[in-house]
């Protein structure tokens, strides 16, 4: 199932950036472009242990997700990161979490409710000495 995510401008795909940062390599590329602004391809592969031209068929992925865009500038094209993927997607985890977070919590009532039920039915006389309800 794809989730999308976005209003406006290109549509984030939630399973498309997922994807594309399933990638070590491609998270590098996110993380170089996060803390150094626009950077060509050649740049980039400075830093990484791939050849440019696998620099350029992973931007080419990242930029199919919205994770990234470029621009031309001369003769160099320029990658620049497109923050808007990257909120969106944390967003939708977000929710996802909280979803979770309230699930684990009424689990967690469930399971007190059960113990307390437990300890009464093992030990009913401390009911009748507390003067009513244990809970």
């Amino acid at each position: 199932m794809d989730a999308s995510v976005g209003s406006g401008a290109p549509v984030v795909s939630v399973d498309g950036v997922l994807g594309a940062l399933g990638d070590a390599t491609r998270r590098a590329v996110v993380e170089l472009l996060a803390a150094g602004g626009g950077r060509t391809a050649t740049s980039l592969a400075g830093e990484l242990p791939v050849t440019r031209q696998a620099v350029v068929q992973h931007l080419a992925v990242l930029r199919e997700a919205g994770l990234v865009e470029s621009r031309r500038m001369g003769r160099d094209v320029r990658f620049e990161l497109r923050s808007q993927a990257l909120t969106e997607t944390a967003a939708w985890i977000a929710d996802v979490a909280a979803q979770w977070d309230r699930r684990l919590a009424v689990i967690a009532e469930i399971a007190e409710t059960a113990q307390v039920e437990a300890v009464l039915a093992e030990n009913p006389s401390s009911v009748r000495e507390s003067g009513g309800d244990a809970r």
